[in-house]
């Protein structure tokens, strides 16, 4: 059967089933190809009337099968790095007019596929900001909007009333209940809203202050170096044995210095001064022996003192320097770990997972000025010197211990993140934290990264563990979009809601050419438009306002339906539709 205007995505996996989803639910047509896949998802896309054609793309005859001369645009997101390059490069290869998009974490392979016209992007990348807005708990979500910064932020309504009444102009764009009720998206400025609900706003900085509000920062004021960290947390370092023999130490040469300064006696009969004494103390037990000093002459039993000052001089002073030494490398082996900074942390983020999103995650904490904590089980672990180099302690073990997460110091954390690659570990940590953190367990975020959406719905409502995100969700619209000849700028989550923020040029004779805002979807919201005759930013755009050929517009949604309304005026002129 010859197949056109269609879409191939290469890999089902993760990414891959939801990037199918998205284009199945935009009205696009699919191909998806696949050697390898998961039984239960290949039911899951056929549930869907999605084709599936079993075999691998990196040979042309399975892509041709595919329908590789009459499609518009192939999605590479295979789980392995080195056969997404031969795909797309084969691809290439045969189609060299046709849009490629692929998933890959390597940035200097990704620069080389560029430099072939191929999109490559990274989902760890894609998906660490709204991660790490998740665990700072900011609620704030920055934007770019054609040079202009914006701010989607959340705050509580203090009276009841209409957000017009309250918010002035600023866009409202979500509204969750006080009482946990359904989320409203998109609402109207003359929506009611109670005591205690929580807004979603999106406006500039200034509009926020206009409106008596603070844009909140992404994190906190990075913390000023201590210069006296080191010398406190030195006792804490110390072996006790060490202090023991150096009070031995102690007490040796004060009773030496008491018996020289009564009865050490010179032949002229002249007695030493406590600094003679002390004096011929050190240098007794140190064996130096200027000849300054000497016992040849003194009393048998004197004698005998010295034998015995010498010989246990010179054990607790070698005991003590070795002791020393010890201490002090153990400190400085501990501090190229990271790990001297554990007992001094409050207020930090712990990370589980040092994967590619972990990794990232770790990054963009710590650019806010966050201290970070990282559990990581495998101690080959690729990106481990990386993050340790840059300070911040990896601490190697299992995070669903509680020994491990009491080493971190979870009672004083502000956040957790749980990412490794596996669902099963990650729910098995959840519910770990949520035993560890007790009471607190309400007040500290812990987000977690599930891959399968309706396991992330059942566990929250079944066991209420934090929030989970996918990160496949938020990377997903970003490939759609690339596809598509789209420009996704952003995906993040209000709630458990995830929101898309696209660009797109009105096309002459396209769908929106013409149409009013008001006329598009009520749970999407046109928050600016870059007039093609103007030039200018036009925001807040007015709901009467009509979209003309070559205006840019962005608009904020979820992003099943903004999908469909970026689709509806695509420049592509091949027609995906069914």
């Amino acid at each position: 059967m010859s197949r056109r205007g269609h879409i191939i995505v290469c890999g089902l996996d993760d990414v891959g089933l939801r990037t199918v989803e998205q284009l199945h639910l935009a009205g696009v047509q699919v191909v998806v190809v696949e050697d390898d896949a998961d039984p239960r998802l290949v039911r899951v896309v056929r549930g869907w009337g999605v084709p599936i054609v079993v075999g691998s793309p990196r040979l042309i005859e399975t892509l041709d099968e595919a329908g590789l001369a009459g499609a518009v645009a192939v999605i590479c997101v295979l789980a392995d790095d080195l056969h997404t390059i031969e795909a797309a490069l084969l691809t290439r290869e045969h189609r060299p007019d046709l849009r490629i998009v692929v998933q890959l974490r390597n940035p200097a392979v990704g620069r080389a596929l560029s430099a072939l016209s191929i999109a490559v992007l990274d989902v760890a990348g894609l998906s660490a900001p709204s991660l790490v807005e998740s665990c700072l708990g900011t609620g704030t979500h920055e934007l770019d909007l054609d040079g202009h910064p914006f701010v989607a932020t959340q705050v509580v309504a203090e009276a009841g009333g209409r957000l017009r009444a309250q918010f002035g102009s600023l866009a409202p764009l979500a509204v969750t209940a006080a009482d946990g009720g359904e989320m409203v998206v998109c609402p109207g400025r003359d929506h009611r809203v109670r005591p205690g609900d929580l807004v979603t706003l999106f406006g500039t900085a200034a509009e926020l202050a206009e409106a008596g509000l603070r844009s909140r920062t992404s994190g906190p004021t990075p913390a000023r170096p201590d210069r006296w960290h080191m010398l406190r947390s030195l006792p804490a370092a110390v072996d006790r044995r060490l202090a023991y023999v150096f009070g031995g130490l102690l007490l040796l040469a004060t009773a030496a210095v008491v018996v020289l300064r009564l009865n050490y006696q010179e032949p002229d009969g002249t007695r030493m001064s406590v600094l003679d004494a002390a004096y011929f103390t050190v240098e007794t037990i140190a064996t130096v022996g200027f000849g300054d000093f000497n016992f040849r002459s003194q009393q048998p039993w004197l004698r005998l003192f010295a034998i015995a000052l010498m010989i246990c001089g010179v054990l607790l002073a070698t005991t003590f320097f070795a002791l020393l030494t010890n201490t002090l490398v153990t400190i400085r082996i501990e501090e190229a770990l990271g790990n001297r900074r554990l007992k001094q942390l409050t207020a930090h983020v712990v990370v589980i997972g040092l994967g590619s999103v972990g990794v990232r995650v770790v990054e963009r904490l710590a650019a806010t000025g966050t201290d970070v904590v990282v559990i990581e089980r495998d101690e080959n672990s690729r990106y481990a010197a990386q993050v340790r180099d840059s300070g911040i302690p990896v601490i190697f073990g299992d995070a669903t211990l509680p020994q491990t997460l009491h080493r971190v110091q979870l009672a004083s954390a502000r956040a957790v993140a749980v990412l490794t690659s596996d669902d099963l570990v990650n729910l098995e940590t959840g519910l770990a934290l949520r035993d560890q953190l007790g009471d607190r367990y309400a007040q500290v975020p812990v987000v977690l990264r599930l891959f399968d959406r309706t396991l992330a719905t059942t566990v929250d409502r079944n066991f209420g563990l934090g929030q989970a995100r996918s990160t496949a969700a938020l990377a997903a619209p970003w490939f759609v979009g690339a596809a598509l000849g789209l420009d996704v700028i952003s995906t993040f989550y209000v709630g458990a809601q995830l929101m898309l923020v696209g660009r797109l040029t009105v096309a002459p004779g396209g769908g929106l050419d013409g149409l009013a805002m008001q006329d598009l979807s009520a749970r999407t919201r046109v928050v600016a438009i870059s007039r093609a005759t103007a030039g200018t930013l036009e925001h807040p755009p007015r709901r009467d306002t009509r979209f003309a050929a070559g205006d840019r517009a962005y608009l904020i949604g979820p992003y099943e339906e903004l999908l469909q309304v970026l689709r509806r005026d695509t420049l592509s002129p091949t027609g995906l539709t069914h």
